[in-house]
């Protein structure tokens, strides 16, 4: 089973916690014959990879823009280093840059790797152009099952 992630960054320690383990919660069936895919940002990409490996499944990364992890919190690149070390396969956009454009193209390789996505999402529209509602709209477009994973009562700022 490929199951993708899409989610909002940002998020609080406590949110985390919550989001973790309904990570863990719903991927434990397919942990026999799981393949996350994740662009691997901080917050649910990197959780979700974390996850998915420690299930023993199978990581396939999306760079979305060569200049992708430059845009990263530089705090995440030891971690964004270290599952792009244990990622299978790595799947590229051919774009240099780590803008909304690319984000966007990033996600949609993304869903066509899946056979269902999860997304930590709050629900309420993108905040700009290939944010999680947009990636969950173009998902349920193409016929992928999605699954929101937000716990009852989490915001985000």
């Amino acid at each position: 089973m490929h199951v993708g992630i899409t989610g909002h960054r940002g998020l609080s320690e406590q949110i985390e916690r919550r989001v973790r383990e309904g990570l863990k919660t719903w991927l434990i069936p397919y942990a026999d014959d799981l393949v996350g895919v994740s662009c691997i940002a901080d917050g649910p990409d990197a959780w979700f990879a974390e996850t998915v490996l420690g299930l023993g499944g199978r990581l396939e990364v999306v760079i979305p823009a060569t200049t992708y992890r430059a845009g990263l919190p530089q705090w995440h690149h030891p971690v964004y280093d270290e599952l792009m070390r244990r990622a299978s396969d790595v799947h590229t956009t051919g774009l240099t840059e780590s803008d909304s454009q690319a984000h966007m193209a990033g996600s949609e390789i993304l869903v066509g790797l899946t056979d269902h996505l999860i997304a930590v999402g709050d629900g309420l529209p993108a905040r700009g152009h290939g944010g999680t509602a947009d990636v969950v709209t173009y998902a349920r477009h193409h016929n992928v099952p999605v699954t929101i994973l937000w716990p009852p009562g989490a915001t985000r700022d």
